[in-house]
């Protein structure tokens, strides 16, 4: 018999070793993490008591496992029945392990099928599948996995956010685009929404196009019919020819001539309606009728016109759109470049024919609007490199949107971007500034509780963890409160934050004081302590250890739940008892509580992972499942702090404060482990967004997190500088 000792970066990668090795019918002895991931001690199951003894079936071990000798059968008939029961289990738990895989793979695979069907290229079809959540890992194609698909999708498509702030914007705007693709119509068509808001007089329409026979006579018509002015310019005239005759009109809209994207009087064109003081808005017309490729071409010569011009070209409006058999090309281009899309057009009516974009409805549209392929087509593009690079504007909007979705997630995230921001200054103008934003944060709303953190340092650093707020929905704020700012003493502590917070829940490690206890009950305020094992109560008049009272307890059930990035349950059981509190001068005083003791298991393996216990006073009651998960949750802050305090090194910073530094740890800390805790669709696709940016999964999912949103912080500056995906309202 030989045992053999397998280590993967997760138990699936351990498993699958197992059965390379040993095959299906492998026996597991041991399952554990270790620093390099999981570790898997397995035996074939014909060198186990009672299998076959087929020497050709017998594989010598990978890394040999210290035993007595080689012929150890003997060693395994002295195994309880309890050891061989688990052994089953575990091989059980071997076959279970093939289908989550495959499934995820067929489900990636399908997703893709069904993209590249609608229209969508290879490149972003490619980009939203490699994102799908482990949570839909083990799903088939059900309604879950088609709104999540929806979501990435509707993610990815900005649109007019709101239209009365686009046209209450005064200035001047200009349609451009190749020749036929229905700019004359769609002018007046925009042209109506702004004499429907602001009236006939300060409004007028311009036309540069003097090519085409009956273009002016046309654009003329509509300009009779709204009652506003019209006036002709000639090509190779600048805009501010007209800037004196259209005194006194606040929203002129432009008729460009139409252009092949290949002609280079494109660049000429773009440069003259950027003459003079005037701003210019462009806007590019897409025909949704028009070949992918075209509307490519399209986009890129228009885009580099206008930035030889000295312009930017960021709007875009669809027309055509009731001409097109399928919505998704055109909506890819739009998506992979970073366009916004403010109207689709869809019809020669005036002005009913055109609509603000609906973003959920036009990807509802485009993913029903299929042509059918062969399934090899998709697996063969799954594996395909994508033909271009990604749009860095495209990009850099998908970054956006995600600081966007954590700002509007989590209380105190903008604060913590505020303190990153501090990075590259001067020290004394991080202290100053840092010592505005701090004592302004957090705002009375924002607080409901404190998980007070050890009052000492964490282990091998020389700071201490800081405190983390809590609000009122119980998600714990992005930006943490040092230790060193604090007011000394913990009933004073205690009495500043119910004044300038109005505080009412406290979660301490190890008891409070007996003069911070007398304070609490005083208030009638709710507080628990998770404390040691070794903590000693009183219980049927005998004072013992907690942890010695785990037979005593009364159980409460097992409660799914996530600890140190980890899938777990956790059992829970309670007890009444009296705790013994000091407080100055030596004086003790005993206090009625109820304590809860706790063993947390991997939900994979079953192992014991940690024990925890807690004490509450008893009139607060039994219900407190929350408060102890949240306790128990944040046991794994400092370890992810220190990670980050680690990877936010000063070489890579460049001039930081150690405060800065280590309220820039913190925060990535408590956002990665708040997206490693919930469990709602929005947090869920948020992992996966922020988990793409890792370029791959790392053993623990927290850690993973940690990882990628430092990334996201150390693009947010070149994003913010280079103003991709910041837009004004309008």
């Amino acid at each position: 018999m030989s045992v053999m000792r397998f280590t993967g970066v997760n138990s699936r990668d351990a498993m699958r070793q197992v059965r390379e090795a040993l095959g299906d019918e492998a026996l597991i002895l041991a399952n554990r993490r270790v620093d390099d991931g999981v570790e898997i001690l397995a035996m074939a199951e014909s060198a186990a008591p009672g299998g076959s003894d087929d020497p050709e079936r017998r594989v010598q071990a990978k890394t040999p496992v210290p035993s007595a000798g080689q012929e150890a059968s003997s060693a395994f008939e002295a195994m309880s029945a309890r050891l061989l029961e688990e052994m089953r289990d575990m091989r059980a738990l071997l076959s279970r392990e093939q289908e989550p895989q495959g499934v995820a793979g067929g489900l990636r695979e399908r997703l893709l099928q069904l993209l590249l069907e609608a229209g969508f290229r290879q490149e972003l079809a490619g980009e939203v599948v490699s994102a799908l959540p482990e949570e839909l890992s083990d799903h088939d194609m059900d309604e879950r996995a088609m709104s999540w698909l929806h979501r990435q999708l509707v993610n990815r498509l900005e649109g007019l956010d709101d239209e009365a702030a686009f046209l209450d914007r005064k200035g001047i705007v200009a349609l451009i685009g190749p020749t036929g693709i229905g700019k004359t119509t769609t002018t007046a068509k925009l042209a109506a929404r702004y004499v429907m808001r602001h009236g006939t007089r300060p409004v007028a329409l311009v036309t540069t196009d003097s090519f085409r026979i009956g273009a002016h006579e046309q654009l003329r018509i509509y300009s009779r019919l709204l009652d506003v002015p019209m006036y002709a310019l000639n090509a190779d005239q600048p805009v501010s020819d007209l800037l004196e005759r259209m005194r006194g009109k606040s929203w002129v809209i432009i008729d460009t001539v139409g252009m092949s994207q290949r002609d280079h009087r494109v660049i000429e064109q773009v440069a003259h309606l950027r003459g003079g003081d005037a701003p210019v808005r462009l806007v590019l017309l897409l025909n949704a009728a028009s070949q992918p490729e075209t509307l490519e071409e399209v986009v890129i010569r228009y885009r580099q016109a206008a930035q030889a011009a000295g312009a930017e070209l960021g709007d875009c409006i669809i027309t055509k759109q009731d001409e097109a058999g399928r919505l998704a090309p055109v909506l890819d281009i739009v998506m992979r470049h970073g366009l916004r899309l403010l109207f689709v057009s869809h019809g020669q009516r005036v002005p009913e024919d055109m609509s603000v974009a609906d973003v959920p409805a036009l990807i509802g549209q485009a993913l029903e609007s299929r042509v059918a392929m062969a399934q090899s087509t998709a697996r063969q593009g799954a594996v395909e490199a994508p033909t271009r690079s990604p749009s860095l504007l495209g990009q850099g909007r998908r970054l956006s949107s995600t600081l966007l979705a954590l700002r509007q997630r989590l209380g105190g995230f903008q604060q913590l971007e505020a303190v990153w921001d501090l990075l590259g200054l001067p020290e004394v103008v991080q202290q100053q500034r840092l010592e505005t934003l701090l004592t302004m944060y957090p705002a009375p709303e924002q607080a409901l509780g404190m998980l007070w953190s050890e009052r000492r340092r964490v282990k091998g650093e020389r700071w201490s963890m800081p405190d983390v707020a809590i609000d009122p929905e119980g998600a714990w704020l992005a930006l943490p409160l040092l230790q060193h700012r604090q007011v000394p003493g913990q009933q004073a502590r205690l009495a500043d934050a119910l004044q300038r917070l109005a505080v009412s829940v406290h979660l301490f490690h190890g008891l409070p004081d007996g003069e911070a206890a007398e304070w609490l009950e005083g208030k009638a305020l709710t507080w628990c302590s998770q404390v040691r094992g070794s903590q000693r109560v009183e219980h049927a008049g005998e004072r013992q250890p907690l942890s010695a009272l785990g037979e005593l307890a009364e159980p409460l059930g097992d409660v799914a739940c996530r600890f140190r990035g980890g899938a777990a349950r956790i059992s829970l059981s309670t007890l009444p008892v009296a705790v013994t509190l000091k407080a100055g001068k030596g004086v003790s005083q005993p206090v009625s509580a109820r304590a809860w003791l706790s063993t947390v298991r991997d939900t994979e393996s079953g192992r014991v992972l940690a024990k925890r216990y807690w004490v509450a006073p008893a009139r607060l009651g039994r219900d407190l499942q929350s408060l102890l998960l949240a306790q128990l949750q944040g046991d794994a802050l400092p370890q992810l702090t220190r990670r980050a305090w680690q990877r936010l090194a000063p070489a890579e910073l460049g001039e930081v404060r150690p405060d800065v530094r280590l309220l820039m740890a913190s925060g990535l800390a408590t956002v990665a482990a708040h997206l490693d805790l919930a469990e709602d669709e929005a947090a869920m696709d948020l992992r996966a967004e922020l988990l793409g940016l890792a370029g791959g999964r790392q053993r623990r999912r927290d850690m993973a997190l940690l990882e990628s949103l430092a990334q996201l912080f150390m693009v947010r500056d070149a994003i913010r500088h280079l103003g991709l995906g910041e837009r004004e309202a309008g």
